[in-house]
């Protein structure tokens, strides 16, 4: 047996044609849907990117207790525990993230790893030309000016980072095609922003993209509807892109006949708000379906069940125990998430509800029909403190101000395997305003848009139960329930 995850980033379900868009350019992703399961009710669960992927490590949420990091020591590692079980396990990846210090351990959990570089900011090319033309003017940070640096790397479409992945991913198809239990996880940081496309994807669609000399959206309200349009479009282009590629993979899965006895998974991490809700980005702004309900494709040649959707509720977390179980791999106590054989086999419920969320703002919950997005019940956000013993931030570790305000030790978790943890004190994602991430309740049947919330007092209440008993499934740490004003339901 084997198995092939292929993972986009911000990849927004709403702009696919297996989930109903119907003028964004990708026949591959309808190809896909046509040979697989199509998840309906697919959520996030920690955002955004780095504790995604420890959620697809772990198979459990990360930001009740911490916000960005690497993996812990006490964490249970899905591509870990296939490589000490005899499964080959290997990463395939252009997202850069994995190589900075938030993110410094992910890949080395696999048994190999190769890279592609050149992503965004990452700091790839040494390149001190004054007169660097500028990608992006209206960024200025060192950061955004070594995109900049990189894009001249890209003339040619071969030189792009997902191309570059996706042909290492392809490379080890064919030469392991004859071999037994092996893991591919081929991941590209595209079609997350900024969004730069070559022109063949871009002439796929009657639009002026000259328009603006702007391709990278920001995280602030969207304020300029022609704006929105560009980056839209821009979007679209490069979702093309991306399921130019697809294609390539799915040809090699025709080719090399691996439709037989190989697992294939589609997914991403989180979606991206293009101007729906007046907003653009991600992670300030409530955690609307654009974001949080995410595509996700999985064929499983156990059961050959293709061109079929599923309507349970699965999220992130059920991921890494789906390819355990598929490898006859015992999954840890400690894993939450749920093997999905028998929701792929006959869209068997694995939970009542879900949890999803960033550290320190909204923790929101969802049954697959109502959404609850329950807001601090304090303007100082108070109490929170991160759990940790890797204190990094996205790019480097904690100040030394920050861990000043270490507390002491934390008692073991139940997860933290006896082991004690850091205790410091904690602050929002990006210092967003919690004036914005107030408590709402949304019901998707009747408003699938999010545009309405409805007061409804039985239905709020039966979402306060879901959400407790999760967080304590999950051993929250006690101060949540007092940040969230739950301390009656406990």
């Amino acid at each position: 047996m084997k198995a092939i995850m292929l993972m986009f980033d911000s990849l927004n379900r709403h702009m696919l044609p297996p989930y109903g868009c119907d003028w964004v350019h990708a026949p591959n992703f309808k190809r896909l849907a046509e040979k697989s399961v199509t998840f309906d009710k697919s959520f996030v669960g920690s955002m955004p990117c780095m504790p995604a992927r420890r959620e697809l490590n772990t198979g459990r949420y990360n930001f009740l207790h911490r916000s960005w990091g690497p993996i812990e020591p006490f964490d249970d590692s899905m591509p870990e525990i296939l490589k000490r079980n005899g499964v080959w396990s290997h990463l395939a990846s252009d997202h850069y993230h994995y190589w900075e210090e938030g993110g410094c351990n992910y890949h080395t959990r696999f048994k190999t790893w190769e890279i592609s570089r050149g992503q965004e900011g990452d700091p790839w090319i040494c390149d001190m030309e004054k007169d660097i033309e500028r990608s992006n003017p209206h960024r200025t940070s060192e950061w955004e000016i070594q995109d900049s640096i990189n894009r001249k790397y890209m003339k040619d479409e071969d030189q792009m980072p997902q191309a570059k992945t996706v042909a290492i991913g392809i490379d080890f198809m064919r030469r392991n095609v004859a071999k037994n239990r092996w893991f591919l996880q081929m991941e590209t940081f595209d079609p997350h922003e900024p969004y730069f496309v070559h022109e063949q994807f871009k002439k796929l669609y009657d639009y002026d993209f000259s328009k603006f000399n702007n391709d990278w959206p920001p995280y602030t309200p969207a304020n300029d509807a022609a704006l929105s349009k560009h980056y839209q479009m821009l979007n679209a282009a490069l979702i093309s892109m991306c399921d130019h590629y697809l294609g390539k993979v799915l040809d090699e899965m025709d080719r090399l006949d691996l439709w037989k006895d190989t697992m294939l998974i589609v997914n991403t991490d989180h979606g991206f708000l293009l101007g729906e809700h007046d907003w653009w980005g991600k992670c300030l702004m409530p955690f609307y379906d654009e974001i949080a309900q995410t595509p996700l494709f999985i064929w499983d040649p156990r059961h050959g069940r293709k061109n079929e959707r599923r309507q349970s509720l699965v999220q992130t977390i059920d991921l890494p125990a789906t390819l355990l179980e598929y490898f006859n791999i015992e999954i840890p106590a400690d894993m939450l998430g749920k093997p999905l054989s028998e929701t792929i086999r006959t869209d068997k419920p694995v939970r009542e509800a879900g949890l999803f969320g960033i550290f320190g703002s909204q923790v929101n919950c969802t049954d697959g029909r109502y959404v609850y997005m329950r807001g601090p019940a304090r303007p100082d956000n108070a109490p929170l403190y991160e759990y940790t013993l890797m204190p990094t931030h996205m790019r480097r570790t904690f100040e030394v101000e920050e861990l000043h305000h270490i507390e002491g030790l934390q008692e073991p978790f139940s997860f933290t395997k006896g082991c004690r943890t850091l205790k410091i004190a904690g602050r929002q994602w990006a210092g967003g305003d919690v004036s914005r991430n107030r408590t709402v309740l949304f019901d998707t049947e009747a408003d699938p848009k999010q545009l309405k919330p409805i007061e409804d007092k039985a239905v709020e209440e039966k979402m306060c139960r879901h959400m407790v008993k999760l967080m304590k499934e999950n051993d929250s740490p006690v101060e949540q329930f007092k940040r969230l004003g739950l301390e009656n339901y406990l």
